[in-house]
């Protein structure tokens, strides 16, 4: 198939460190290359996919930031802009388009006669979702797990497939930190500061990773900063390296989640280096940890307590094998494919029994 997938704009694909919606895109497109098709992305000059086309002459947002110290107001709608000109220009030469970003790409999309998807990486139960699902019928969401389909109109929804990722990003590791791991953005919606009372009154070590929230940078000064000792330090946004240097040493990740995540894929970042997850039941945590097999689902602190020496009897190496089984790349590009070949096929149905001749 000739596959088209419409990033961002913010971040290059793959991000260098913080961007789960471009590690995503990146792993699909780089799958399904490997499986044979013609994939293209377009998405930032400064995305690096070696195997995979692309289009797309601007350079993301952040690349602007880092250059500029503080990107112009208006100039995310400058490089959307071009984006939307690249679609318009070459999105028809593909079998299927796969929007991954912002809702303008989707205007332009209906105009091209093929297939559109769109993958939602937020929560789809906010108002902006509903209107687009009421302007763009057709348009076929591709949830990200069974939580986030539950604000999917059914006319809308295509199917779900959770994320996936390689198996040789992280490799299994013993834990032999002893301490717990946080990674995420430090805003109210991850947390830390539950991870931070799970660590004192467990007596355990807390190191915070992940970048301070460019919409609430108050909480981190608040919150958090007041919070930092000896015990409890934060090491700011990670590559894949230090992610593996985190999350294979720590003894557990914390995922105190307090909003419907339609994902997170921090959580299989840490299965697949054998780590246990604790987390709060919330969004799709209960679809992605298997309690009392790859880590505990909570509904509060108390418990997340009483249940700690729990987590920590947890075989590191089955949930390795939880990890490749349930979230591979393969299992992902495959599951997308075949809902592609879905809609391809009802669409050549369709077209052939209006070119019919009538009885």
């Amino acid at each position: 198939m000739r596959i088209a997938h419409v990033a961002p704009v913010i971040h290059p694909v793959p991000p260098s460190t913080y961007g789960g919606t471009e590690r995503v895109i990146a792993d699909l497109a780089t799958a399904q290359t490997r499986d044979g098709h013609d994939v293209t992305l377009f998405g930032p000059a400064d995305s690096t996919l070696p195997d995979v086309r692309q289009i797309g002459h601007y350079r993301s947002l952040a690349w602007h930031e880092r250059q500029a110290g503080d990107a112009p107001p208006g100039l995310p709608a400058v490089l959307e802009a071009q984006l939307l000109h690249d679609l318009l220009a070459f999105g028809g030469e593909h079998d299927v388009i796969h929007l991954h970003g912002s809702a303008h790409a989707s205007g332009v999309a209906k105009t091209l006669g093929i297939p559109v998807f769109r993958t939602i990486h937020w929560r789809a139960d906010e108002a902006d979702h509903t209107e687009h699902f009421r302007a763009f019928l057709r348009e076929r969401i591709i949830a990200i797990s069974q939580s986030q389909a539950g604000a999917v109109p059914a006319a809308n929804l295509a199917g779900v497939v959770h994320h996936g990722m390689p198996a040789d990003r992280y490799s299994p590791d013993r834990g032999g930190g002893g301490y717990l791991a946080f990674l995420g953005r430090m805003t109210d919606q991850k947390r830390p500061d539950r991870a931070i009372e799970l660590a004192r009154a467990t007596g355990r070590m807390l190191k915070l990773a992940g970048p301070i929230d460019p919409g609430n940078p108050g909480y981190f000064d608040s919150i958090v900063r007041p919070a930092l000792d000896g015990r409890v330090k934060f090491i700011g946004s990670i590559d894949d390296t230090g992610k593996q240097d985190l999350l294979g040493n720590a003894a557990a990740l914390v995922f105190p989640i307090d909003w419907p995540e339609p994902f997170g894929l921090v959580m299989i970042e840490a299965m697949a280096c054998g780590t246990p997850v604790i987390a709060w039941r919330r969004g799709s945590v209960a679809e992605v940890v298997e309690d009392g097999i790859t880590g505990i689902i909570v509904d509060s602190m108390g418990e997340a307590v009483e249940r700690m020496d729990e987590v920590f009897k947890l075989d590191r190496t089955a949930i390795r094998r939880n990890f490749e089984r349930r979230f591979s790349a393969e299992r992902m590009s495959r599951q997308t494919l075949a809902i592609y070949r879905k809609a391809c096929s009802s669409l050549s149905s369709k077209e052939s029994s209006a070119s019919a001749p009538s009885p």
